[in-house]
């Protein structure tokens, strides 16, 4: 196989760049909140889930975390009072995390200065073509490094805590290049 080649090079560069310095500068601006970016996102998750709770699996799912690194900040968050552990009653050898009022404040809160954070960053200057082309992008190299990304038929055992496929479907226009 050829080395890559110069543009290639460039690009994967530019997207290193971007995957290391996006979370600490949106952490940064979330700091004043008392949230990381990655907390506002388990925060979101279980808000936009029925009843605020998920699977801790499904929720790993979702975030595209470890088991291992989100249950460390599910830890943190029981700590700030923002989310519980609860059993699964479906499944006993489940745990749910479960988003508590302070939890639906806290993300309600922070939810405008994520946007600014965002919208500042990466998506200011966009047009709407832009937008699309970015998501069409991201999609499609997740697919390739995790193909169950956008399969809905990779759930493990069914919960009610868990999110209907459809709900986690990445809404993309329809590009030749998706699988």
């Amino acid at each position: 196989m050829e080395a890559l080649a110069h543009n290639e090079r460039v690009a994967i560069a530019r997207l290193h760049a971007l995957l290391e310095l996006l979370p600490t500068a949106l952490d940064r601006e979330l700091a004043t909140i008392g949230l990381t970016s990655f907390e506002f996102i388990l925060l979101e998750a279980l808000q936009e889930s029925d009843a605020g709770r998920l699977r801790l699996t499904a929720l790993a799912k979702r975030t595209n975390a470890t088991l291992p690194r989100l249950s460390r900040v599910v830890t943190g968050l029981e700590r700030k009072g923002l989310v519980q552990r609860s059993a699964c009653e479906e499944d006993g050898r489940a745990t749910n995390a479960v988003l508590t009022p302070a939890g639906g404040t806290a993300y309600e809160s922070s939810k405008s200065v994520y946007s600014r954070a965002v919208r500042a960053m990466i998506l200011d200057g966009m047009n709407a073509d832009a937008v699309d082309q970015l998501a069409q992008l991201a999609f499609s190299i997740l697919s390739n490094l995790d193909p169950q990304f956008h399969d809905a038929d990779n759930s493990d055992a069914a919960c009610s805590a868990d999110p209907a496929p459809e709900n986690l479907a990445v809404e993309v226009p329809s590009c030749p290049a998706d699988p």
